[in-house]
C-alpha cells in the first residue's frame, strides 16, 4: 500500500469515502443503542480498542514504519485529540437534542471542511464544490425540519463538534502526504483510546454478552469506515469530499427505518433528493474536470 497522495482518480476518492460514511452512519445508530446503557468514554474506547489491534497487526505484516520517524506526528496527535473533543461534545449532546436539530447543526462541518480547505491546504475551490456542498446543506436542513429552536449549550457542543471534525479532516489529507493509512489509524485510535480509559474509574460498567458483541461490532465498522475515508483522502481534494458527507443523512435515516421501523416524513425525502442531486452535481463537477486535466496532459 502506497503511504503517497494520490490525488489524480476524484472519483474514485468521492466513492471511497461514500463508503466511508455509511459505515460512520452505522456506527452512529449502534452508539444511539448503546448510549442508554453505557458512557460515551466507554463505547469510544471500546471502538478505539478495535481499531488499534486490526491496525496494528497489518501494520506488522506490512512492515509499515512506526509514527514515531513521521514528520506529522504532532499533527497526528492534535487529530487524535479533535476526534476526541468531537466525538464526545457530539454524543453527549445528542441525549439533549432531537435527531433533526443535532443533525443539522452538526452537517455544518463540511462547509467548515471547505473554508479550511482553503485556508490550511490552499485549495481551489471551484463553483462546482461550492454548489455541490451549499446544496447539500439546504437539503440536511429540509430533511431534518427543526421544529423549535435547540437549547443553547447543547447546540453549541454540537457546533464545535462539527468544526473539530472538520479540521481533523483537513488533517487527514495533510497527513496522508506521507503517512499510510494504517499507521493513522493506529496512531489516532491509540491516542484516543487511552483518553477515553483515563475515565474507566468513574464510569466503567462490565458489558453483558449483548454488550460485548455491541461494541466489538462497533469497532468493525468503525475500522472499516476509517480505512475507507482516510484512502478516500488520498484520491480527492478535502473541498471535494466535503459535500460527499451528505450522504451520511440518507444513510442514517435508512437505517433508522431497518433498526427503530422509522418512517421519514414527506420533507425527508425531499432533502434526501436534493443531497443526491448536490452529490451528482459534484460527481459531473470532478468528471469534467478530470477529463479536461488529461486533455491538458495529452497537449
Amino acid at each position: 500500500m502506497s503511504s503517497g497522495l494520490i490525488d489524480t482518480k476524484p472519483l474514485a476518492g468521492i466513492a471511497l469515502a461514500s463508503a466511508g460514511y455509511a459505515c460512520f452512519s452505522m456506527q452512529d445508530a449502534l452508539v444511539k443503542w448503546m448510549i442508554a446503557t453505557y458512557e460515551v468514554p466507554q463505547i469510544l474506547f471500546m471502538r478505539s480498542l478495535v481499531i488499534v489491534v486490526i491496525s496494528g497487526v497489518l501494520m506488522r505484516v506490512r512492515h509499515h514504519p512506526s509514527i514515531l520517524k513521521s514528520p506529522y506526528r504532532g499533527t497526528v496527535v492534535l487529530r487524535a485529540a479533535l476526534m476526541l473533543i468531537a466525538w464526545l461534545l457530539y454524543y453527549n449532546a445528542a441525549r439533549s437534542l432531537g435527531l433533526a436539530e443535532l443533525t443539522t447543526l452538526y452537517f455544518s462541518a463540511p462547509i467548515i471542511t471547505v473554508f479550511l480547505s482553503i485556508l490550511v491546504l490552499k485549495e481551489a475551490v471551484g463553483a462546482g464544490r461550492w454548489i455541490a456542498c451549499i446544496g447539500g446543506f439546504a437539503g440536511v436542513v429540509i430533511a431534518a425540519n427543526p421544529s423549535h429552536s435547540p437549547h443553547l449549550i447543547p447546540a453549541a457542543m454540537c457546533l464545535v463538534a462539527g468544526f473539530c471534525w472538520a479540521w481533523s479532516t483537513i488533517l487527514i489529507r495533510l497527513v496522508s502526504r506521507s503517512e499510510s493509512t494504517l499507521t493513522q489509524m493506529f496512531a489516532t485510535s491509540l491516542l484516543f483510546g487511552l483518553a477515553c480509559a483515563v475515565s474507566f474509574p468513574w464510569i466503567w460498567r462490565t458489558p453483558d454478552a449483548e454488550g460485548w458483541m455491541l461494541m466489538i461490532g462497533l469497532g468493525l465498522i468503525a475500522t472499516l469506515g476509517q480505512f475507507l475515508l482516510y484512502e478516500g483522502f488520498r484520491y480527492a481534494p478535502a473541498s471535494a469530499l466535503a459535500p460527499v458527507e451528505y450522504t451520511g443523512l440518507i444513510w442514517a435515516f435508512a437505517y433508522g427505518y431497518a433498526i427503530w421501523a422509522e418512517i421519514p416524513a414527506w420533507n425527508v425525502f425531499l432533502g434526501a433528493l436534493l443531497i443526491v442531486a448536490s452529490s451528482m452535481v459534484l460527481v459531473l463537477w470532478e468528471r469534467r474536470s478530470e477529463i479536461s486535466a488529461r486533455n491538458r496532459a495529452a497537449a
